[in-house]
């Protein structure tokens, strides 16, 4: 089961409380305070790890609690300190306060670790208020409580090519034919109920991740079929490849074209934004050329590179696989050259 959004409770451990003591030893007449510190509380931490590639394990575990701290004691005995949790996420996860709104971290890389919540200080002993003039203090703290938050955990996949279109506009079939990925397919709407990734390799031992993402209606942006759920997964792509599907079902895929548009600018204007190839799918099946041209002069018309595939029998999908790879081992390069200059 593909799970990419989860809302969870952390707390991290409370702090010991600080020991009101004092010492009594034979022969020692006056051996005053002695009340040790609290333990410090446990914190809870988040690292991204490539093991896990959905969140269905926060599902069912939703509350997560560090220990907390023991109490200080005597013979300026201090407590122990609560032992931390670590919260492993996939790579792509961004992490929510969900109470604010506000973004606490982006896991967009292996092995990057962040404190989600931090443990309850220690409260001091009455042996940490001697003095001179204040030999005998019965003042004690308790300890401070730990961290609690609650967090809304979303999962946005890390591919750098996306798949979109209207349901049955061929993405499944294609992302099939391009990468080792076998994704249900079938001739009826919303067979992808969760997102599939695809890994292209290519002649020269270069590789691209590409996703297909189930199938958008109108109004996805609004809440309305499957899409909305997953249009964030190609916020972080490179490329966008919108598939039109121009073989005779009754649907007008000019139509599509412009639907489809709307919904992702309508969703985020980054969206729309994205660097796009349109490709007119299922060709062996397709009849009317009219509407083919009027589609190629669209994709002109906004400077957006146009193909003619057909996943069926195979027709300009090397060539379309090695424009995708063009561009995004441009956008990498160009991207690297960003981040060194800005060192």
């Amino acid at each position: 089961m593909f799970i990419d959004e989860v809302r969870i409770l952390v707390k991290a451990g409370d702090g010991g409380n600080g020991c009101l003591a004092f010492r009594r030893e034979k022969f020692v007449p006056r051996g005053g305070p002695s009340g040790g510190d609290g333990g410090r509380g446990g914190d809870i931490y988040m690292t991204s790890s490539v093991n896990h590639n959905t969140l269905l394990h926060f599902r069912f575990n939703p509350e997560h609690k560090a220990q907390r701290g023991r109490h200080g004691e005597g013979s300026n005995c201090k407590g122990h300190e609560g032992d931390s949790i670590e919260l492993s996420v996939p790579v792509g996860t961004v992490v929510y306060d969900n109470d604010t709104g506000e973004r606490l971290y982006d896991f967009d890389a292996p092995g990057q670790r962040f404190r989600v919540a931090r443990g309850g200080r220690g409260g001091r002993g009455n042996a940490r208020f001697t003095s001179s003039t204040h030999q005998a203090p019965t003042e004690h703290e308790d300890g401070k409580p730990g961290e609690e938050k609650n967090l809304r955990l979303e999962l946005k996949l890390l591919a750098d090519v996306g798949l979109v279109g209207f349901p049955n506009a061929g993405k499944s079939t294609l992302i099939s034919r391009i990468s080792a990925a076998r994704p249900k397919i079938a001739d009826y709407p919303f067979t992808t109920l969760e997102p599939n990734l695809g890994v292209v390799q290519l002649d020269d031992f270069r590789s691209f991740v590409v996703a297909d993402i189930p199938g958008i209606i109108e109004g996805a942006h609004l809440g309305h079929g499957l899409g909305i759920q997953f249009l964030r997964h190609i916020e972080r792509t490179l490329l966008l490849i919108h598939l039109v599907d121009m073989s005779e079902t009754g649907r007008d895929p000019i139509e599509d074209f412009e639907k489809l548009m709307t919904e992702l600018s309508s969703f985020s204007e980054d969206l729309s934004r994205k660097p796009m190839f349109v490709a007119a799918s299922k060709m062996d099946a397709a009849q009317n050329s009219e509407k083919l041209a009027e589609l190629r002069q669209i994709a002109a018309d906004r400077g957006m590179p146009f193909f003619e595939i057909s996943s069926a029998t195979g027709q300009g999908i090397e060539a379309l696989k090695h424009a995708m790879a063009e561009r995004v081992i441009g956008a990498r390069h160009a991207a690297a050259s960003d981040s060194v200059e800005s060192l």
